[in-house]
């Protein structure tokens, strides 16, 4: 079996719960493979310099754990500025907040091209390869330019916008060509793929192979949709814990007499959150009769706080909650409950179970894994509705629940007043296909259906390794 080698900017201890399911999913591999994971330590050192940190190496049981440094100038280019001031706005169609300093691309190809030198020497012949989430896209060009002949698959957290969107980007063709280094990219959706198939035939002239291959630059690529999932099993463990019970009994007890709303989301511009509380506005002013009755539990975990966008969302968030409730608060009933800290994940299920209508609603999103712990944590023989965006990844698996337009404030009160009230027996139905899908394309199966393509996947001949030109203007310094 070849050794599985993950490089992510961020890793965890797949020995430990807290890691997540995603963590504990490539932990899986990875300790039958006496795998190695790559990335940043999360330290930003004052005692290296840009692009010249060094690595530690860490075993956790036989995980390798691999980790470099970041100088400050390099967390500052490469982490907030590129990646999260400039590609994560652009790919949530967020052009309007995109910050295009040039000095960040430099500092994203210095540190990709920095984690490309100190991972090359850890490797074997036979790896295999998987790259995640936008920090990284540039690695594999990086690593091949260095001869790195293994097999490299790369997985996308999160949406890719319409080609147009993606040619705003300054120097985006050696940014789009970089992905001809891969063997294989993964998307979360049919609607990513076809914006990227699009993109790299119109802009980047590539040749549709069929079967999702496309040529370009003497290269080969498979690209493909895989929807990631979660862990179900473990997550029904945790509801399962006295800490996720005793939530929900208390919320129940405290609630009696109200119908719960829960909204879960990082306090983000791409997860709708004003939207959907005007939407709950909405509610309240045209079916009077949940007046008293409904009661919204919004938990905004901060996000980025010293970034102006996020300061801005916050006192906006913060202004709308306050005006719901003094307008139609009442003695003995708040409608909406807002909640800006970090609520312990042990208390999610229990948070779930109890709500009767669980919004997620975000104006574009990779994925959205909240919608599925919801549907998870429901009771079959009394659960709750999912209401979802038609624009989250997870629309496209969870048709069963009430699709809505987030920017579409009256629509959304009317599909939340059709979730508050719609009969048992359609709630049962399409919680039990909702729960069926989840269960069977679960975080494990994605991990699988993925590194079953890059393994059966045709590799490049490795005689024609990619050499990655720099962007226009020079090698970055």
């Amino acid at each position: 079996m070849s050794r599985l080698v993950v490089v992510s900017n961020r890793l965890a201890d797949p020995r430990k719960p807290a890691a997540g399911g995603l963590a504990v999913a490539l932990g899986d591999t990875l300790s039958r493979t006496g795998g190695l994971w790559f990335g940043w330590s999360g330290v930003v050192s004052e005692h290296c310099q840009p692009g010249e940190c060094q690595l530690q190496t860490r075993q956790a049981g036989r995980v390798t754990l691999a980790t470099v440094d970041l100088a400050a100038e390099d967390h500052a280019a490469y982490y907030q500025g590129y990646s999260n001031s400039v590609l994560w706005p652009v790919f949530h169609y967020r052009l309007d907040l995109a910050d295009m300093h040039g000095a960040y691309l430099d500092g994203y190809r210095r540190v990709n091209r920095m984690f490309a030198a100190k991972l090359l020497p850890l490797l074997q012949d036979d790896d295999i390869i998987w790259v995640h989430d936008y920090h990284l896209i540039p690695l594999a060009a990086e690593l091949r330019s260095l001869g790195c002949r293994q097999r490299i698959g790369f997985f996308l957290h999160i949406p890719v916008p319409p080609p147009l969107l993606l040619a705003a980007l300054p120097q985006h063709e050696w940014l789009m060509r970089a992905f001809f280094a891969y063997d294989l990219v993964g998307l979360q959706s049919e609607a990513d793929v076809a914006h990227f198939r699009r993109y790299m035939i119109n802009e980047a002239g590539a040749e549709d192979l069929g079967d999702g291959r496309l040529a370009a630059f003497s290269r080969e690529l498979r690209v493909g949709a895989f929807p990631i999932g979660i862990d179900v099993q473990e997550f029904e463990r945790l509801g399962r814990a006295s800490e996720a019970v005793q939530t929900c009994e208390a919320l129940r007890a405290e609630y009696a007499r109200r119908q719960l709303l829960l909204g879960i989301d990082r306090l983000d511009y791409s997860k709708g959150i004003p939207q959907r509380v005007r939407a709950f506005r909405q509610l309240l002013e045209k079916y009077p009769e949940n007046r008293h009755s409904a009661t919204l539990i919004m938990i905004a975990s901060p996000s980025r706080d010293d970034v102006m966008a996020y300061t801005d969302l916050r006192q906006e968030l913060e202004g709308l909650c306050g005006a719901i409730n003094g307008d139609y608060g009442d003695l003995d009933w708040m409608p909406l409950r807002y909640i800006h800290r970090i609520v312990a994940r042990r208390r999610v299920p229990g948070l779930c179970r109890a709500a009767r209508v669980g919004l997620v609603t975000p104006l574009r999103d990779g994925m959205n894994l909240v919608a599925k712990e919801y549907v998870v944590s429901q009771d079959p023989a009394d659960p709750g509705v999912l209401v979802l965006s038609r624009f989250a990844g997870a629309a496209e698996q969870l048709k069963d629940a009430l699709l809505v337009n987030p920017y579409d404030r009256e629509s959304m009160a009317d599909a939340i007043q059709t979730a508050l009230h719609m009969p048992l027996e359609e709630r049962q139905q399409r919680h039990a296909r909702l729960l069926t899908h989840t269960r069977e394309h679960d975080v494990h199966w994605w991990r699988r259906s993925f590194l079953q393509a890059l393994q059966g996947h045709e590799a490049n001949d490795p005689s024609t390794l990619f050499t990655p030109s720099p962007p226009p203007g020079g090698e970055p310094g």
